[in-house]
């Protein structure tokens, strides 16, 4: 895995081959975040990274100057990669919490303007993920929330969808 933009970008990043969660794309993160360079300012936004994993979408947003960043992940090898990753690169601004997202939605009282999850595509409650963002508010106004999924999964009739995009097998769905 390697960081694709900013000032880590091409930075690689060990992960081990037993690792258990599937890290988004090299080529779908750098397409992703071709889309949100047009339409935020990284060094003034807050961030949430839902099941993140490696935490390669916090680490991609910490190399483009966010300095505001909450990530959740259930697995506690995967966090203890991550904070080893932000040592490594001595990263400030990116803090990790080791807990279910679907049990953090509810608790969270803070606001994003960017939330991304990228929960296992076969996940029994992936499609619930958007109405859960919106009824607890955890979203600005004019925020986004980023779903990544598989093809299996489409969400054309929640009214707050706004674009969709697919890279290989990477689905990304946009809402506001």
């Amino acid at each position: 895995m390697r960081i694709v933009g900013g000032i880590y970008g091409g930075r690689k990043i060990e992960v081990s081959r037993n690792f258990e969660s599937r890290p988004t794309t090299d080529f779908a993160r750098e397409a992703l975040f071709n889309i949100l360079n047009n339409h935020f300012d990284y060094e003034s936004i807050s961030i949430l990274d839902l099941f993140s994993g490696t935490g390669s979408i916090s680490l991609e947003f910490a190399s483009r100057g966010c300095s505001d960043i909450d990530l959740v992940e259930i697995n506690s090898k995967a966090v203890q990669f991550t904070e080893k990753v932000i040592r490594d690169f001595n990263i400030k601004g990116i803090h990790a919490v080791r807990m279910d997202a679907f049990r953090f939605i509810p608790v969270c009282r803070k606001k994003y303007d960017i939330i991304f999850a990228d929960p296992p595509y076969d996940h029994q409650n992936l499609q619930d993920l958007p109405q859960l963002i919106f009824s607890h508010g955890l979203l600005v106004t004019d925020g986004w929330f980023v779903l990544e999924h598989g093809k299996s999964h489409a969400f054309h009739d929640h009214p707050g969808l706004f674009d969709t995009r697919h890279y290989g097998s990477v689905h990304f769905s946009f809402f506001r």
